[in-house]
């Protein structure tokens, strides 16, 4: 080939290997482009899990840290075959121990005493406005019309009792006794839980507040109904206000007691409350109740599991002591 002929373009020959080496650099450029975009993808939804996980977990601390008591779990109780005290529930649903027909898993304290969501200047928790705190709680405890918690399986049984069936048994224990444990912090019923369960009478000494005490410093003692547990001539008006999480499929779910009818029945109870979705993207929830040292405030365990739609997850867990963290 002379001069006058390269000047005049490629050969073919060459232009089939440049088309080949331009090919090969393409389909390297549309992999590693492919890769870092999938990279990409991975990095936004681990981020995303982790967002919701922390959300989620900072609304479960917060109500940890300012809770007086745990309501769930309960203590283990030593009559079962199923631990009471830690609840673990994954999706797919993991096999119940025991005799428990269902693992499910929940984490229930009384509501924060210095929350007022309708700004009135008294505390939502207060339910009677006389400036005490669940001085004076009815047979229903929670005041939601149901055994235990509405619409949760309390003891890890693996079935919601409800009040038509188990009565006053509002600690849903699977006794089905009522008013077995009074608050005078002894475990009278030998479930592992204390004062879960009292009755009306909320130390069930047959009078009215502390027998032979002026409990609401009138002059007078022991005066009124029996069921009249601060002596301010109301019964059962001041109930425990509860604050549940639990998961409804693979969405962690947060139950907050509202200080209004929500529910359009025509009063304000323990069954006024709002759901808030926390996350959707749950698999795992884990409760443990921790018997703590003697004179420590009573300990939980939470782990909280997140999976995203391309398999890939990540665990918190936080073990905390009610009011405090460790």
């Amino acid at each position: 080939m002379n001069a006058r002929e390269r000047q005049a373009g490629f050969s073919l020959v060459e232009l089939l290997i440049s088309s080949a080496l331009a090919a090969l650099l393409l389909g390297g450029l549309s992999q590693w482009l492919r890769t870092g975009l999938a990279a990409m993808d991975v990095t936004r939804e681990q981020s995303e899990l982790a967002r919701e996980a922390r959300f989620a977990m900072e609304r479960i601390v917060a109500a940890i840290e300012s809770t007086d008591l745990l309501l769930l779990p309960l203590a283990d109780n030593p009559g079962t075959n199923f631990p009471e005290n830690l609840r673990v529930q994954t999706v797919p649903p993991s096999p119940p121990q025991g005799s428990s027909t269902l693992a499910t898993a929940v984490l229930a304290v009384t509501l924060d005493r210095t929350q007022d969501l309708d700004g009135d200047g008294v505390f939502d928790a207060d339910n009677d406005g006389d400036g005490l705190f669940d001085e004076d709680l009815g047979d229903d405890v929670t005041n939601d019309g149901e055994a235990g918690l509405a619409g949760i399986d309390d003891n890890g049984d693996g079935s919601i009792e409800t009040r038509t069936a188990f009565s006053h048994n509002d600690d849903e224990d699977t006794s089905a006794a009522v008013y077995e444990d009074p608050i005078d912090g002894v475990d009278n019923d030998g479930d592992g839980s204390i004062d879960e369960d009292p009755g009306p009478d909320m130390n069930n000494d047959s009078k009215p507040g502390i027998a032979g005490v002026d409990d609401d410093g009138d002059g007078t003692t022991d005066e009124g109904n029996r069921e009249d547990d601060d002596e301010d001539g109301l019964v059962n008006e001041d109930w425990l206000d509860a604050v549940a999480f639990y998961l409804d499929g693979r969405s962690l779910i947060e139950r907050r007691p509202v200080p209004w009818d929500e529910n359009g029945d025509g009063s304000v109870t323990g069954a006024d409350v709002v759901e808030t979705v926390l996350t959707a993207n749950v698999t795992l929830l884990s409760v443990q109740r921790i018997a703590p040292a003697a004179g420590q405030h009573q300990l939980v365990a939470v782990t909280l599991g997140l999976t995203g739609g391309d398999g890939q997850g990540l665990e918190v867990t936080i073990t905390m002591r009610l009011g405090r963290a460790l």
